[in-house]
């Protein structure tokens, strides 16, 4: 089990003050409303701003995202920003952070911030065939534009980064109680051997091009969940989906895009996939060869996931939201999910 320092976490001096401070170090006024967005990587606030000041008639209020330090450097925010315009510049729905002085990114007080328009929405309903088409054909718009180049900065979805080092960090840092240890070691050392002779690219060997078993890489959201996808009314003037948070965006194939939108049963993701790709093959082609990498990220993402909480640890904010990570309970549950998955894994892959 990770333990606490006893040091403050950085995220500690943000206060309503300092908050209302970064906004006005950007020429924008507050009018002391302040309201605290779920968000455990970095700290993100809605920000309301005073009628008549600058950007106030347009956007009467803001999101701020404080980055959290040391995660990501400049260049890759930057990255990700620059992306984000170049698809809303395509007209494709997404949230991108505003210009400012000529910036999208700004620094106050040792930490790098941004402020985007403020989008409301819900979830979708993932239920609904009409929907997932419609979230299908704007994926498919995204995924055009993010074949237009590779990232030059951003990492990418990959065995590496998101399975090996993982795996090692956590074994490494005594992350997993004496008592699981040795099990869990096991089984996600099996689990990674059979992603390894999967078509998943192992390593960063560039973007946009094919991996040797013939995959190909591109720019992604890459972590498109339902929580990053609001819905608005389709009789609202730009009703639908619009995609946000593209603070892990990285490169990858283009399932990574699409299997986090599937349901838990086997017979409804078959459903739900069908639906997404009959919407996204409206606009672009889908290797369907794809569909054999969708338990492998699956499995991937349950590795990566136990070390970013075990590295966050010193955030109190990871304590209070995973009361049981760590314990041997957690652990027993990780082994069990990734039997689950390995078994899935040699399971023939979905159709669509």
């Amino acid at each position: 089990m990770p333990s606490m320092p006893n040091a403050p976490h950085p995220f500690a001096t943000l206060t309503p003050d300092f908050v209302l401070d970064a906004l006005a170090s950007v020429g924008l006024v507050g009018d002391g409303r302040l309201m605290a967005l779920n968000s455990y990587e970095n700290r993100v606030y809605l920000a309301h701003l005073e009628p008549g000041t600058p950007l106030a008639d347009t956007h009467p209020a803001v999101v701020l995202k404080f980055y959290r330090p040391g995660r990501w450097r400049t260049e890759q925010i930057e990255e990700e920003h620059a992306f984000a315009h170049e698809l809303m510049a395509a007209e494709v729905p997404a949230v991108g952070p505003l210009v400012i002085g000529g910036r999208t990114l700004h620094a106050h007080g040792g930490f790098a911030f941004s402020a985007s328009p403020r989008r409301g929405g819900r979830s979708p309903e993932l239920g609904d065939n009409e929907t997932l088409e419609w979230i299908g054909r704007f994926l498919a718009r995204l995924h055009i534009v993010g074949a237009r180049r590779p990232f030059t900065h951003r990492p990418a979805v990959d065995m590496a980064s998101h399975g090996t080092e993982p795996r090692n960090w956590l074994l490494t840092h005594g992350a997993l109680p004496l008592e699981v240890e040795r099990a869990w070691a096991d089984i996600s050392q099996e689990a990674i051997d059979l992603i390894a002779a999967s078509a998943l690219p192992s390593g960063t060997k560039g973007q946009n091009k094919a991996e040797p078993q013939g995959i190909a890489t591109l720019r992604l959201h890459a972590d498109c969940h339902p929580g990053n996808i609001l819905w608005t009314p389709a009789e609202l003037p730009g009703g639908g989906p619009h995609f946000v948070d593209l603070d892990d965006c990285r490169g990858g194939p283009a399932v990574q895009d699409l299997w986090m939108l599937l349901p838990g049963e086997r017979a409804e993701r078959q459903r739900a996939l069908g639906a997404l790709l009959d919407g996204y093959e409206q606009m672009r082609e889908f290797d369907r060869r794809e569909l054999a990498l969708i338990e492998p990220l699956r499995t991937l993402r349950l590795i990566h996931y136990s070390a970013w909480i075990a590295r966050r640890w010193d955030d109190p904010a990871f304590p209070a939201a995973f009361p049981d990570f760590g314990t041997p309970d957690y652990w027993h549950g990780q082994i069990d999910t990734l039997t689950d998955q390995i078994e899935a894994m040699q399971a023939p892959p979905l159709i669509a």
